[in-house]
């Protein structure tokens, strides 16, 4: 799979994810990053109950979510657990606070908290992954 292009089935797959994971610990935002050094996409799941007692639950509770084994769209080293606090996440509650967006943003190039990015794509939350196809990406 190419790492240039977020495809339809990995933020079909990442929403997916990010709504079963909401009901282990309520998520605050959901986003997929490509950052500039690296080149390959993550999530980011961030949440206000995340914190360093619960880090460790919280991926295993991802890897228990994608079930045993690689799943083709997503695959757990592909995800990041954060607390809301993170500079990153702070930047995203930006964006989302700043467009009230009812659909996913898209931005293009910039940066969240000390980390710069080619790419970046932000669900809408509450996140339904039934609610993605045929949508128009944000501002």
């Amino acid at each position: 799979m190419d790492q240039g292009t977020l495809v339809t089935e990995q933020i079909e797959a990442g929403a997916r994810l990010a709504d079963e994971f909401g009901k282990f610990m309520p998520l605050q935002a959901a986003f997929w990053l490509k950052p500039s050094d690296d080149g390959q996409w993550f999530l980011y799941l961030a949440s206000d109950q995340m914190n360093d007692t619960n880090v460790r639950r919280a991926y295993g509770e991802v890897v228990r979510i994608l079930g045993p084994g690689r799943r083709m769209w997503l695959d757990t080293f592909q995800v990041k657990v954060m607390a809301i606090d993170n500079p990153v996440a702070k930047s995203v509650l930006e964006i989302q606070h700043k467009y009230a967006a009812v659909l996913p943003t898209r931005l293009h190039g910039g940066r969240f908290g000390d980390l710069t990015f080619d790419e970046a794509y932000i669900y809408a939350l509450p996140i339904s992954a039934p609610n993605l196809i045929g949508q128009a990406a944000g501002p």
